[in-house]
């Protein structure tokens, strides 16, 4: 890859051979980078909007990778594969497949006996697959995307606003959000509620 990123606080660095999944040999700048990812992410955004999922399609591990593969597959080869080293942010890479699959029997709990209201579920799903941190790289898009799908094809409602932000700007709307998940990370998940739907 010809780009050497900077990465903002609360980002996840790539390693060498994650860096040289980079598809397009005409990016040179962190700017053209994030470009291409979002216009990826729009494509993906427009397939969501156009189908209709259930609950146990959502909640499945094929469709978090798929989701992930249909966000980053233009720009990253590794889009759609769990990583298969260790980061600043998550769980170890060996344990993945495990805490990915008691997160998704715990929201399917939480539906089933609707022990939180729509949003909460929807946002301690967000939260926990995020700490997770499944792949090299998005998670924090993903795992957006992820509590929107859930809220609309499940409870059948709007989706999240996210201050109208992707995040990906180190400004203060990042700030707050990094700050909202370092407190739903302490078991406090009402700034993370409100933030989502700021």
């Amino acid at each position: 890859m010809g780009l050497n990123p900077t990465y903002t606080y609360g980002q996840t660095p790539l390693d060498g051979d994650e860096k040289e999944g980079l598809l397009s040999n005409s990016v040179t700048t962190r700017w053209e980078l994030d470009q291409l990812e979002q216009l990826n992410i729009e494509k993906a955004i427009h397939w969501t909007i156009h189908r209709k999922f259930g609950e146990d399609q959502i909640l499945s591990e094929e469709f978090i990778k798929k989701l992930h593969k249909r966000m980053l597959g233009d720009v990253w080869r590794w889009a759609g594969t769990f990583r298969r080293s260790d980061k600043n942010l998550g769980v170890e890479w060996t344990r993945i497949g495990v805490e990915l699959k008691m997160l998704l029997d715990d929201t399917k709990y939480w539906i089933r006996n609707k022990t939180y209201d729509p949003d909460e579920i929807a946002i301690r799903f967000k939260h926990k697959l995020v700490k997770i941190h499944c792949f090299p790289n998005g998670n924090g898009r993903h795992s957006r995307l992820m509590a929107d799908i859930l809220i609309e094809k499940v409870f059948k409602r709007e989706v999240f606003s996210w201050y109208g932000s992707n995040m990906v700007r180190p400004d203060h709307i990042r700030r707050e959000y990094i700050q909202a998940i370092q407190q739903a990370d302490q078991g406090v998940v009402g700034p993370l509620l409100q933030f989502a739907r700021a």
